[in-house]
């Protein structure tokens, strides 16, 4: 003989209640008749099972909200959560629940919060029963209570101007989920913009995040004030001003304008900054980022250059500008040849070699004796491979690259070509023959080029299969790889 309803409310077995109720709807009302029990576990349970059913249980509210006046707190919080998770046509109980705005128990006031934002009515009383809780002593309410007015979205001035004075609270939580509720509410007044900028001023990184994601939110409307935070005193609202208008991604002359000078800034994290942002907004950034490579030391040139091997988008047409502006700071290549050993060389041949190394390495080494210029040709051939596709021009200078003395650019350059898949197909005789490069890295990249390349010769063929007993295990995988590529056309 199966369990009664009664027993199984008082000895809480929900799951089984719960698969009744699937199987027979009407079991709801039983639920519901037992709201009146004696016995507290019974209430409390049937309370909890309505509010499970959610919208099912709309035939309980005028039940469950008078158990919002039950003497046992516990049985009157469930009831709060049952009315809130029921949500929209629980309008009735609204009344109800801003009654208790003011009780003693904290985990109440919190709860009253939640539900109100969940049936989400702005009515006058609801608006000002979570307006008052945002002046609550707790920071847990105060927080739910900004929630639940995002939820509801009144934008009146006076839910407006309580909700910004959240942006000041003591609690970063409540900061930080009053810029949200800002966002959410969707009234992107001046007032409204102005004060999340003056926000940004805040210490914790986590409510500037917030401020941030809003006003990006708001869209173009936020520029102004926005573009005036570029001349901010304080360093961190000028980084997210910055960061705002990268996001956006609005490439007006005005913005670009603003920002490219601070590609110049003496301080290194706006230029970051700027950097990342000048990047989102996409091409029309790039004789920005090419002027200030023209006046830039090296050490700033390789941001910048990495800068614009991030934008996304077509760059066929501007490729011949980016070289141009390289080659005229002498920053492109370095004319130095790769001197590859042959084996089974004599004493003679081997001192030769030996010399013609070192009378490569030192001049290399007076000329640049901390390897910015090398960095520099390893960071273009790294831009190149992202935004050289379909450019002919991209894909010689990289050949060229192959030959660089600097083992690392000749690395940089075979990934590159790689990347650039069967466009580059130009590149496979010089990337066959720097499968006997001396570095194993080198070797490496250039194998690994081949195989996304994909050009089936008797001599890819031929070399690719001697590399497969390279010294090096990651040398003969790659090259492995490269031949199962080439022959599977995959």
């Amino acid at each position: 003989m199966s369990a009664t309803l009664e027993n199984l409310l008082r000895d809480a077995r929900l799951d089984l209640v719960l698969s009744r109720i699937e199987k027979d709807p009407s079991v709801i009302e039983e639920v519901i008749g037992h709201l009146k029990s004696n016995i507290r576990s019974i209430r409390f349970n049937s309370i909890l099972i309505l509010g499970k059913l959610g919208e099912q249980s709309s035939s309980a509210l005028s039940q469950l909200t008078a158990c919002l006046e039950d003497n046992d707190w516990s049985i009157c919080r469930e009831a709060i959560r049952s009315l809130g998770n029921i949500g929209n046509i629980a309008e009735m109980a609204v009344s109800g629940l801003c009654k208790l705005n003011d009780n003693k128990e904290t985990s109440i006031r919190k709860e009253v919060a939640i539900a109100l934002g969940k049936i989400g009515h702005a009515t006058e009383e609801s608006v000002a029963c979570l307006i008052e809780a945002l002046k609550d002593s707790d920071e847990e309410v105060r927080i739910e209570a900004v929630v639940a007015l995002g939820k509801i979205r009144q934008d009146s001035p006076l839910t407006i101007s309580s909700v910004i004075n959240s942006l000041k609270d003591q609690s970063w939580r409540v900061r930080a989920r009053a810029a949200i509720t800002l966002g959410e509410i969707g009234s992107p007044s001046e007032e409204v913009i102005s004060s999340l900028i003056s926000a940004l001023e805040n210490y914790d990184w986590r409510v500037r995040m917030r401020c941030i994601g809003s006003l990006v939110k708001f869209g173009e409307i936020v520029v102004p004030q926005t573009l005036s935070a570029l001349n901010h005193k304080k360093g961190i609202v000028m980084k997210s001003a910055i960061e705002i208008l990268g996001e956006l991604k609005n490439d007006n002359p005005e913005i670009l304008n603003k920002l490219a000078p601070l590609l110049k800034s003496k301080k290194e994290a706006i230029r970051g900054k700027t950097i990342d942002s000048l990047r989102n907004i996409g091409r029309n950034s790039l004789p920005h980022f090419l002027s200030a490579i023209e006046s830039s030391p090296n050490k700033r040139r390789i941001l910048f250059i990495s800068g614009i091997g991030g934008i996304q988008g077509e760059f066929v047409d501007l490729i011949p500008n980016i070289i141009q502006t390289l080659e005229s700071c002498r920053i492109l290549n370095s004319k130095f040849e790769v001197i590859v050993p042959g084996k089974n060389l004599s004493y003679y041949e081997k001192m030769k070699y030996l010399m013609k190394k070192i009378g490569r390495i030192v001049p290399s080494f007076v000329n640049d004796p901390f390897s910015i210029k090398a960095k520099l040709r390893v960071e273009i051939s790294r831009a190149l491979g992202k935004i050289g596709k379909d450019s002919e021009l991209a894909v010689d200078v990289l050949i060229e690259s192959l030959s660089d003395f600097r083992n690392q650019v000749r690395r940089a350059s075979a990934l590159s070509l790689g990347n650039l898949g069967s466009f580059a197909s130009r590149a496979v005789p010089k990337l066959v023959e720097i499968l006997n490069d001396p570095v194993p890295d080198v070797r490496w990249r250039a194998s690994e080029a081949l195989g996304k390349i994909g050009v089936d010769t008797p001599e890819v063929i031929l070399r690719l299969e001697e590399l497969l007993h390279d010294r090096f295990d990651h040398v003969s995988i790659t090259a492995e790889f490269a031949l199962d590529k080439i022959k599977t056309g995959s």
